[in-house]
């Protein structure tokens, strides 16, 4: 079973990671590809593209100029640690272990603009270049074009050796776009979480990057291969609602917080 997950804007490359296991990211030359073309643009043109104030431009492209490769633990950090969203912040991965880092790398995997695919110990250098971004490449006029079938191919690569082969889609609509589900060889299973209100249930976006971190470390740290475990999920009061799920599209309900 392998569940996918959005990657974050917001990154820690601060702190030192847990482990010094890492692993190099599979697409990493085709990163290399894009880092050539987001080096050659100025801070009007990143501000332009990617719709950010001044400042995170300037940052930004500050980390384009410095990508380097090769990668090692001195110049970049396992994605798993390095990602510090709302996602991220709600998988406890404080306690894992060797076994538990070991499961998760082969069963987790997060989508990413500039690196495609991503497992968790695969070393990143600090970025931000979310799918969505309209950038002219030789591919094509965005990231979606720029990474075709490749996310998908690598997708059933890896659940071609699973010994339980269903796709968990924790990803948010964004990034589920660079995957072609109608080509994935395996059951497809999307999972949204909603909040009850005035007896009407809707998404809330930053409740919804919680859940999924919450949902991911859930299926990490138990070490779930079979999906019909995913249903026994009660992180923070979620339930599953056998009313508004369906085969391929599971839907977990719960109160609104006050």
């Amino acid at each position: 079973m392998i569940t996918i997950l959005s990657p974050a804007k917001s990154i820690n490359f601060e702190e030192p990671a847990p482990s010094a296991i890492f692993t190099i990211p599979t697409f990493l030359t085709d990163s290399q590809r894009l880092i050539r073309i987001l080096k050659k643009l100025n801070k009007t043109e990143i501000m332009n593209l990617m719709s950010v104030s001044e400042g995170i431009a300037e940052v930004n492209k500050a980390r384009y100029q410095s990508f380097k490769a090769p990668f090692d633990l001195d110049n970049a950090k396992q994605a798993l640690f390095a990602f510090s969203g709302e996602v991220f912040r709600h998988m406890r991965l404080n306690t894992y272990d060797s076994e538990t880092l070991a499961f998760a790398q082969n069963n987790l995997r997060i989508l990413s603009g500039l690196y495609g695919y991503l497992r968790p110990l695969d070393l990143i250098q600090p970025y931000r270049l979310e799918m969505k971004t309209a950038l002219s490449n030789p591919r094509g006029v965005n990231l979606f074009q720029f990474w075709g079938d490749r996310i998908t191919i690598a997708i059933n690569k890896d659940l071609k050796s699973d010994p339980s082969p269903v796709l968990i889609n924790l990803a948010s609509k964004e990034y589920a776009k660079a995957v072609n589900f109608k080509a994935i060889k395996a059951p497809v299973i999307s999972i949204d979480f909603k909040e009850l209100e005035n007896g009407k249930a809707k998404i809330i976006t930053i409740f919804a990057k919680r859940a999924r971190g919450m949902m991911a470390d859930f299926i990490i740290q138990n070490r779930l291969s079979n999906p019909e475990d995913i249903k026994s999920f009660d992180v923070a009061d979620y339930q599953y609602s056998q009313e508004d799920s369906s085969e391929s599209h599971w839907v977990f309900l719960r109160p609104r917080p006050k």
